[in-house]
């Protein structure tokens, strides 16, 4: 069996949507990794999610930003604590796991279990481009430029005060969950937003990388005896490595991104670990 990842679906886009519905696994006892950014509408991101589990012996969930947007289109109205509160209820009526589940152990065929953890930390505006030293300035060079995510329209952070403060609360339970892993098992680390900076060095718009992570994760991948680490949000599919450790970008993306590629597809999902 292999361990597949992939992320960034939006199926509110047709092609992408045709693409989901011909994803098969190659075994019938593959799992797959799903990295956020299933969908923006709460009914999207259940037919999705319904459609990968009924096909793969295991699918396993982080949150990526889309599904925690509050848009005017969706049934569900939910914001916030409150809404990623109800798509965990939904991943659990689906037997999808999620961030708040036991982390899963899986063994491939070298015989060396992994605990896959997926994460769901949001970020926290360290990112920062060089030459700002404050997240207000970073944010008004950002405006400046032109560059502000959608999040800051449609992504709220109640009950709390920020999407910073959430995050604060999010990276202070997933570190304890983590440290508690047994000190004998490697990890798998699922996240939609890559946990070191590194890769966002790469963005076109570079103010974006405000909205792509934390400093306060750089070192997990080291300290939670990481084999791979899986992200998406990018839209840059591609593998690196930092200290040693494969970090895998498995994003679909758009379809004005995918056709630009030179495959001019949808990716497919990645082997993490077989």
């Amino acid at each position: 069996m292999s361990l597949l990842a992939i992320s960034d679906l939006h199926v509110n886009h047709p092609e992408n949507r045709k693409h989901v519905e011909a994803l098969r696994p190659a075994a019938d006892d593959d799992w797959l990794l799903v990295a956020g950014d299933v969908g923006d509408l709460v009914p999207d991101i259940e037919w999705a999610l319904r459609l990968l589990r009924d096909r793969f012996a295991r699918v396993v969930w982080a949150p990526g930003n889309h599904e925690l947007w509050t848009v005017s289109a969706d049934p569900v109205q939910a914001r916030g604590v409150e809404r990623y509160e109800l798509l965990v209820a939904l991943c659990r009526e689906l037997d999808v796991l999620t961030p708040e589940d036991p982390y899963p152990v899986w063994t491939g065929e070298d015989g060396r279990p992994v605990a896959i953890a997926p994460l769901f930390v949001l970020y926290d505006y360290t990112f920062r481009p060089d030459g700002t030293t404050t997240q207000e300035e970073a944010l008004a060079q950002a405006r400046s430029a032109h560059v502000v995510c959608t999040d800051e329209r449609l992504l709220h952070p109640d009950p709390y005060p920020s999407l910073d403060a959430w995050c604060r609360a999010r990276l202070e339970l997933t570190e304890a969950r983590l440290a508690a892993v047994p000190a004998e098992l490697e990890t798998v680390l699922v996240n939609h937003y890559p946990l070191v900076r590194e890769p966002t060095r790469v963005l076109r718009y570079p103010e974006f990388a405000l909205w792509c992570g934390t400093e306060h994760t750089a070192d997990w991948h080291i300290r939670h005896r990481a084999r791979a680490m899986v992200y998406g949000h990018l839209h840059i599919p591609r593998t690196t490595r930092h200290d040693g450790v494969p970090f895998h970008e498995v994003s679909v993306g758009y379809p004005r991104e995918w056709r630009e590629r030179p495959q001019g597809r949808p990716a497919l999902p990645t082997t993490v670990l077989r």
